[in-house]
């Protein structure tokens, strides 16, 4: 199974820790939905007979989209891929555009999952980080969406500078109470040339503390898990059933095919990534050119993504499979890599599978970053 991820380069504003590719011009947005259908034309040999099981709208901020917009590209995926009989068709959405007359029509198109961008309940949190939406938006929109949509999934920002972990526990818990199956929440970072990056240098933000985070992860996992919730990547919590195709897809290496620019696309050998920039992209595209450069994958690239993707996830690191796919001396390499963090209890070994304990999730990128591979090709 393959996935289709379309990238919509618009947003109403900035927010000030983001750096995704976006414009807050929406001059060109008829001009890009033109563009993004022509590329799906212009990739649609590159799956041959495999099936798309996941369509997925990601941004920038989808939901500017109308839903009549939203539709054509859904067709022109149809009428050039071979679509499974019941993908997963998620729409990031932000609680500002998500009316009741859009949710009712999204709920009437091809649509079926919402990825709804609230970040936090609290209004200070909002304007510190320059959301379009209010606290207000975000509960109202969740609770006309929950009426209309059985699959949703929103995101929440922990590790805010100031935030107790009290006040944490009530994001945490407000979003409980709308009775969502899906949950991905995410560290503030500080990010090179954003807004928050700006005003931390400045000192009219507090820079966010590793500590802080650590602690706010933990409580977390503890509440989301009371919850029926299960732990199946790092940054995701999905109740049984509800675990997102599109994403799980990407950490266990499946094919996908990034449409818009700046998206990126994977067939299992090649990376390859979109221009970013939406001028020269809708040049390229109207040219019947396809603006994007190439990465022929080595096996120790390949073998370093999957510790990556493996470590985040509940499915973890396959020993056989490291040792069939890239042979004796990776595997050798990784178990005397792993050994100091199986003594400090942050790895463990189960069945032939290497995973973070509880103890190293929040540690899993450092961790898995020492279990990279360098110079053996």
């Amino acid at each position: 199974m393959s996935g289709i991820y379309i990238h919509i380069p618009f947003c109403k504003q900035a927010c000030h820790y983001c750096d995704f590719h976006f414009s807050t011009s929406m001059k060109k947005k008829e001009d890009m939905v033109l563009a993004l259908i022509d590329e799906i034309q212009l990739r649609k040999d590159e799956f041959g007979d495999e099936q798309v099981e996941t369509i997925y709208f990601g941004g920038g901020t989808p939901s500017v989209l109308t839903v009549d917009e939203i539709q054509v590209l859904i067709d022109a995926v149809y009428e050039n891929f071979n679509v499974t009989e019941s993908p997963e068709i998620t729409l990031e959405a932000n609680p500002d555009d998500l009316d009741d007359d859009t949710i009712i029509q999204l709920a009437n198109s091809p649509v079926n999952r919402l990825s709804i961008g609230i970040q936090s309940f609290f209004e200070e949190d909002l304007k510190l980080m320059n959301r379009a939406h209010n606290a207000m938006e975000a509960k109202r929109c969740l609770q006309t969406a929950t009426q209309y949509f059985d699959n949703i999934s929103l995101d929440l920002i922990y590790g805010m500078p100031n935030m107790s972990n009290e006040k944490w526990l009530q994001n945490v818990q407000t979003a409980l109470s709308f009775g969502v199956p899906h949950i991905s929440s995410y560290a503030l970072t500080v990010e090179p040339k954003t807004a928050l990056k700006k005003l931390i240098e400045k000192k009219v933000v507090e820079a966010p503390k590793d500590e802080v985070a650590q602690e706010h992860f933990l409580v977390l996992i503890e509440e989301l898990e009371k919850n029926g919730f299960i732990h199946y990547e790092l940054s995701n919590f999905g109740k049984p059933d509800y675990f997102s195709k599109n994403n799980t897809a990407y950490w266990l290496g499946k094919k996908y095919i990034g449409i818009g620019p700046s998206a990126h696309s994977y067939n299992g050998k090649e990376r390859s990534w979109n221009i970013a920039n939406n001028t020269l992209y809708l040049k390229a595209i109207q040219e019947n050119n396809l603006p994007n450069e190439i990465e022929v994958l080595t096996k120790t690239d390949r073998y370093n993504e999957y510790i990556m993707t493996g470590l985040r996830t509940i499915w973890g690191v396959s020993l056989k499979r490291v040792e069939f796919e890239y042979g004796e001396r990776y595997l050798l390499y990784l178990l005397e890599q792993s050994k100091k963090y199986i003594h400090s209890e942050h790895l463990q070994i189960e069945a032939d599978v290497l995973t973070t304990t509880k103890k190293g999730k929040f540690l899993s990128d450092g961790i898995a970053s020492d279990l990279f591979l360098l110079n053996l090709e």
